[in-house]
């Protein structure tokens, strides 16, 4: 008979997580991969400011439902966290007690404890997206005289033209750009999955003039910050906030809004529906995996709203008030 083997330290099951399960049996993508380190590098340095306890010595036991818990509200409260965000580290957390659930049997009553916290909901806001001058005001809003102006705003014109998501404009390379009878953009969106975009005349002619002052190197970004690299994910945030600052002057409408290159993404999708693209195109168009997403997704606005109401008649009205007879309905009939 064999012997059971002893359960791993954390810090080697911790290691056997990444290299084996993400990245060996699983082949997660690098995003992936990158969200998950965060996402435990964040819980460390908590349990290590928390309960003093180096990540070298943590145990397995040591993060218990009360510990992750303590690191959810930490999230949300003390970093500032949205739900969304809050999900996603759970999402990472439950993923690495389902490893260790078959590593560490002796631990199952931790592991399913942790397991058991639930997701938390929210509320699912309209999005809002902009009118085709507010656009405008965005796209020409840099300054064309400089290097980093000229880069935003063929930047601001490729996110409008394809509806790209702000992770896919970042990892966008010179190679990704093809011209031939008509241009395309290659872009590399969630679960491995490249879709070619088609480019109007306009924002053709502008990235074959931005191609002029990046290096000719294929794979370096289309889009690179001052040393060369890719944009970060804030820096393009940081980059809108500036154009929309200056696009306010011109645009009034823009003033106190918040706008977010998601946003910017909303109003492709929006302005395609608006113009009749069916909403399975849509779906291709943004690269969601199934139209039930998109539809989730989209909301259609005011206008849309009140031109389907016109089309129905309006029932007769009929006012009838109701009037509970008893003081528990009444108390009900309060809330």
């Amino acid at each position: 008979m064999k012997r059971n083997t002893p359960s791993p330290e954390f810090s080697t099951l911790l290691q056997e997580f990444f290299s084996q399960r993400l990245v060996a049996q699983r082949n997660a993508s690098t995003r992936t991969v990158a969200a998950y380190r965060d996402c435990f590098r964040l819980l460390l340095n908590h349990v290590q400011q928390r309960w003093h306890r180096r990540p070298t010595a943590v145990r397995l036991d040591d993060l218990g439902a009360p510990v992750v818990l303590g690191f959810l509200k930490y999230l949300e409260e003390d970093r500032g966290n949205c739900v969304r965000t809050r999900n996603a580290r759970l999402a990472a957390i439950r993923a690495f007690f389902h490893y260790a659930a078959i590593r560490c049997p002796e631990s199952l009553s931790t592991i399913q404890r942790v397991l058991a916290i639930p997701m938390k909901r929210f509320d699912r806001p309209c999005l809002g997206f902009l009118s085709r001058p507010e656009v405008d005001a965005v796209v020409d809003a840099p300054d064309l005289s400089t290097w980093s102006g000229q880069r935003d705003r063929i930047m601001w014109a490729t996110f409008y033209n394809t509806g790209a998501r702000v992770s896919e404009i970042i990892a966008v390379r010179v190679a990704d750009v093809t011209f031939d009878q008509s241009t395309r953009l290659i872009l590399h969106g969630k679960g491995r999955k490249d879709r070619q975009m088609p480019l109007w005349r306009s924002t053709a002619a502008q990235l074959r003039q931005w191609l002029r002052h990046v290096d000719n190197d294929l794979q370096r970004p289309l889009f690179p910050n001052a040393l060369g690299r890719p944009l970060t994910r804030s820096g393009v945030e940081y980059r809108l906030r500036i154009a929309v600052k200056r696009a306010s002057e011109r645009c009034p409408s823009l003033r106190g809004r918040r706008i977010s290159p998601h946003i910017l993404r909303h109003t492709t999708a929006m302005h395609l529906l608006q113009s009749g693209v069916d909403v399975s195109v849509i779906a291709l168009w943004l690269g969601h995996e199934s139209p039930a997403t998109t539809h989730a997704y989209l909301e259609a606005d005011a206008t849309m709203k009140e031109q389907a109401l016109n089309s129905l008649q309006e029932p007769p009205a009929r006012q009838v008030q109701y009037r509970p007879g008893d003081k528990l309905l009444q108390f009900l009939q309060s809330l």
